[in-house]
């Protein structure tokens, strides 16, 4: 099914029954991430999914807005619409992190529980990897997206996440590679989020976590954001996986989805 919201035909995977959960994906991933962990939770828990903005099955328009304060106000008009119950669990990974820890501090009343699974630079300390401060230079990052080709990102995720097989690669990120609009988002994302922005909000968001349950399960070999970033978020429930990188939801899902059963039972 689809959502329209700013203009936005969001893309939603909603299967399962029993209390609800909301994930969301990283980049240049799609709800498609999340399929084996939610293969595994559906039966207690309904889980909602949507493709974000310029990526999966959701385009977006070019005057869309990356802030941080328009992530947590679409997020908001998305569970709206979507009609998801709140207090909700939310279940958040990289750049989808981004959108679902700005909205928790925003309406921390809407939140229940709280998992966040792999890597979040949702931290003022944070300082971009190699790559990232390539893209975030106009022109030149253009020029750097122009060279991410399926072979590159198959190359890359199996130095960094050798657990996830060619297969997958090519099949979940043959779509995503192609579309001028993905690289296009990307670009924005990086550009548009400024770890100075995350000041003020950090303390919000150990407010927040100090009272709503929070679990946080962490990549150790995450070449993007560090092991040490897990402790940031003021959660008492920290737990690390050595052979694990950035895509920990992929590399491992039956892991996960065990370790978000028992939190979210």
């Amino acid at each position: 099914m689809s959502l329209v919201i700013q203009g936005v035909n969001v893309f939603l995977t909603d299967c399962g029954s029993g209390s609800p959960i909301l994930f969301l994906h990283g980049a240049p991933d799609s709800a498609e991430m999340w399929t084996g962990v939610i293969e595994h939770l559906k039966d207690q828990h309904r889980c909602f999914a949507p493709d974000l903005p310029g990526f999966g099955r959701s385009p977006a328009p070019a005057d869309f807005t990356c802030s941080l304060e328009n992530m947590a106000r679409f997020l908001n008009e998305f569970i709206e619409e979507a009609a998801i119950p709140t207090p909700l669990n939310l279940v958040v990974a990289d750049f989808g992190a981004t959108y679902g820890l700005s909205w928790a501090v925003t309406y921390p009343q809407k939140v229940g529980r709280l998992a966040i699974v792999g890597g979040s630079n949702f931290s003022s300390r944070y300082r971009w990897h190699g790559t990232a401060r390539l893209l975030r230079i106009p022109l030149l990052g253009e020029v750097v997206m122009a060279t991410v080709t399926l072979s590159l990102q198959e190359k890359m995720m199996r130095q960094n996440a050798p657990l996830v097989s060619p297969e997958y690669v090519r099949e979940s990120y043959a779509l995503s590679l192609a579309k001028p609009e993905t690289r296009r988002m990307m670009l924005k994302l990086y550009r548009s989020v400024n770890p100075k922005d995350f000041v003020g909000r950090e303390d919000r968001l150990h407010n927040l976590t100090a009272h709503a349950p929070t679990l946080v399960l962490w990549g150790d070999k995450d070449p993007f954001i560090a092991p040490e970033y897990a402790e940031q978020f003021g959660s008492a429930h920290v737990e690390h996986f050595p052979q694990n990188g950035h895509w920990l939801a992929i590399e491992s899902p039956r892991i996960v989805a065990q370790r978000l059963a028992t939190f979210f039972a």
